[in-house]
């Protein structure tokens, strides 16, 4: 099997429920994102398939492959489970007879096909309209201008029951247009990206959970810390069903706060504390995308340290995963990240991680943030540099999306 680094892109709808993935691929033999080699897309199917499965990378989502016209028209396609992926075409694929044909038989069999990059133009739409009962969406790429006379040609795609999707929708001013362009789903990470908002108002249940995690990291006795999580009883009830999944083995149910802080201890009731915080956009469908990607940056944090630092201290670790659960608190506060620190009592380790990128968890973070990107070359600079060896990351990253997995669904085999 050749040497794929895998990774993925969240697909979400306008309520942030998480719909699908974009499966990233990276052939590690060159220099650039794989697209056009059918060997790289067949290696990365299979993995998904066999070698991880679906439901550590997708969890009972689909993800979305690229595919260049060699292997469309390959028969192999046929061997693949329909249930899993959806076929994204290159626009390279030429629509002529052979592959309209394949196209058909796809559909017949209950493939879903997508066409991976729709310029909305007259020349470009006509090219597609041959094949639009075949196709079940089509992505609309939001980093390049947009032609003004698209109404009609959104239109005539929602009218052929198309979802469209935008992609490159990296921030909330691209989601706002790609919103009022009439997408449905929206790949990217626009979700991750704060809106600092003047005189904003906030629950008070956010910065009461700051306040908590302030007294659990200080020498407060557990009956003061108990009271002080009584008198918040709607994160006291979320703590609890928390501490009560399926994610945690204990023998006994957990009833009470000082039960809680008995079996667990201050530090791990922080960190669960501060990844809780992150419910609050939870969708009706689940936890929220936002929520998802905290946890897969807590992962790598303390998984990428490690690493490096086999015999790491508790402490450290303690501080690296806090580094991944603030990452995007000033997007949820929608507040500058600067005045949040300011009022939590934690490390300058970890403050000056989040705000400067320095220091050892700095550069992990860093890295971790490029793993979201596939920025392929850093990750392979930040191996050498620390001595790891080939695909350390990529393996890592595999590890932490079996666990985001596992947490979104904790009570599944």
């Amino acid at each position: 099997m050749k040497n794929v680094y895998l990774g993925r892109q969240p697909i979400i709808d306008k309520n942030s429920t998480l719909c699908a993935y974009e499966i990233l691929y990276h052939d590690a033999n060159k220099n650039s994102v794989s697209t056009d080699d059918r060997h790289t897309t067949s290696s990365v199917i299979n993995s998904v398939l066999n070698k991880f499965g679906t439901r550590s990378i997708l969890g009972d989502r689909r993800g979305f492959v690229r595919i260049d016209e060699k292997f469309l028209m390959n028969d192999i396609i046929f061997s693949i489970p329909n249930n899993f992926f959806v076929f994204s075409l290159l626009r390279s694929i030429p629509i002529n007879e052979r592959v309209v044909e394949r196209m058909q038989q796809l559909h017949e069999k209950g493939y879903s096909l997508c066409v991976s990059h729709l310029d909305l133009d007259e020349a470009h739409m006509d090219k597609y309209r041959i094949v639009f009962k075949e196709l079940s969406y089509v992505k609309i790429n939001f980093d390049e201008e947009l032609p003004h006379e698209t109404k009609a040609l959104v239109n005539e795609l929602k009218e052929n029951e198309i979802k469209i999707i935008g992609s490159h929708v990296d921030d909330l001013e691209t989601y706002t247009e790609a919103l009022a362009f009439g997408c449905d789903w929206f790949q990217g990470y626009f979700f991750a990206k704060p809106k600092i908002l003047q005189n904003a108002k906030y629950e008070p249940s956010q910065m009461n959970v700051l306040k908590l995690y302030n007294l659990l990291m200080q020498d407060v006795n557990i009956d003061e810390l108990t009271l002080e999580f009584e008198n918040n009883p709607e994160i006291t009830v979320q703590l609890l069903q928390f501490m009560n999944s399926g994610y945690f083995h204990f023998s006994k149910r957990i009833s009470s706060i000082h039960h809680v802080l008995t079996l667990m201890g201050r530090k791990t009731i922080g960190q669960w504390l501060m990844l809780m915080i992150y419910s609050k956009s939870v969708s009706k469908d689940g936890r929220s995308p936002l929520m998802l990607m905290v946890k897969n940056r807590t992962e790598l944090m303390e998984s990428i340290l490690k690493a490096i630092q086999p015999n790491v201290k508790s402490n450290m670790l303690g501080e690296a995963y806090m580094v991944g659960v603030l990452s995007l608190i000033d997007t949820l506060f929608g507040r500058k990240l600067e005045e949040i620190l300011e009022s939590m009592n934690i490390s300058d380790e970890v403050s000056l991680a989040l705000s400067e990128s320095k220091g050892l968890l700095g550069e992990i973070y860093e890295i971790v943030k490029n793993t979201e990107t596939f920025d392929i070359k850093s990750i392979y600079i930040f191996e050498k540099k620390y001595n790891l060896e080939r695909q350390t990351i990529e393996n890592l990253v595999l590890k932490s999306m079996q666990e985001v997995q596992k947490f979104e669904n904790p009570t599944e085999d």
